[in-house]
């Protein structure tokens, strides 16, 4: 699909939930186009032979549409930075980091107008980008320490299923990725349905805690 099918979702994720919102000329259509152009003007290929590309991204701008959009920074920055995940699965990029999307106040800039910035920013610790869809949707972003799985309010990804043991997986940094490891769990860890004790895990792959099922995502 290439830039067309990354502006037809981002026409569906961002103008359908905020069409209603503006009053400017400025679409949030607009600032994605310019940051998939970014994207792909800047890939270059890593090290290890793949194509890399931006991850941290900021928009400049003006007083009013500054003063519009500020209302609906966090979902907006959201809904881009998914809608930019979306286009390098679809282009097998791949990034350093966490996607990150900021919007900056410019005063010299008129209605309408924007500026946009983008660069190659290292996660922490050196891991590259990584985050669990979870059941209802929600995203956790995975860092450079061990996060747990499980029932329990100490779990850093706590999961109210019963079928989920108190500790029940966790998900450790290991080189340029993470994995998967089972504790012990009473109903097993599965990964894409498989049962595993411990499994490196790769874009889209489906973690299964019990009867709960998590995506991975590598950027």
């Amino acid at each position: 699909m290439g830039l067309k099918g990354f502006e037809r979702r981002l026409e569906r994720l961002v103008e359908g939930v905020f069409a209603r919102a503006f009053k400017s000329s400025l679409r949030p259509v607009e600032l994605g186009r310019r940051l998939v152009r970014e994207m792909d003007d800047q890939r270059t290929v890593n090290v290890q032979g793949n194509t890399a590309v931006p991850n941290d991204f900021t928009i400049t701008l003006g007083p009013e549409d500054h003063e519009q959009f500020a209302e609906i920074e966090e979902s907006l920055a959201r809904e881009l930075s998914e809608a930019a995940r979306a286009h390098a699965r679809e282009e097998g990029y791949v990034f350093m980091g966490p996607v990150e999307v900021h919007l900056h106040l410019d005063p010299d800039l008129r209605t309408g107008s924007f500026g946009l910035s983008a660069r190659f920013k290292e996660g922490a610790g050196g891991t590259p980008g990584g985050s669990l869809v979870l059941p209802d949707g929600s995203r956790v972003r995975l860092s450079d320490h061990v996060m747990t799985i499980g029932r329990t309010a100490e779990c850093e990804i706590r999961l109210t299923d019963t079928s989920v043991s108190r500790r029940h997986a966790e998900i450790r940094p290991s080189g340029d990725g993470w994995l998967v490891a089972d504790l012990g769990s009473t109903n097993g860890t599965r990964v894409n349905g498989a049962v595993v004790t411990e499994r490196k895990l790769k874009d889209g792959d489906t973690v299964s805690a019990g009867d709960s099922h998590l995506r991975f995502e590598s950027n």
